[in-house]
């Protein structure tokens, strides 16, 4: 298993969207559209995580079948 490096790493997507959520409740009219690229980088780094963890596990599980019905 691969050991994470930086623990604040992963805090990093969270805090963004916490951030951005704040700017948004903070700022009026036109200015809270400054604080919307921040929200979505922030909930895409949240969702792109999973989805590319779910990605690798399918691709080791089809390899590992694959090499199973070789040696059958």
């Amino acid at each position: 298993m691969k050991r994470f490096v930086n623990p604040f790493l992963s805090l990093a997507a969270p805090c963004l969207v916490v951030i951005a959520t704040l700017g948004l409740i903070q700022r009026n009219g036109s200015d809270r559209l400054q604080c919307l690229p921040a929200l979505i980088v922030g909930f895409g780094l949240i969702i792109s995580g999973p989805l590319e963890r779910r990605n690798r596990r399918k691709k080791l599980f089809v390899e590992i079948r694959s090499r199973n019905q070789r040696y059958e």
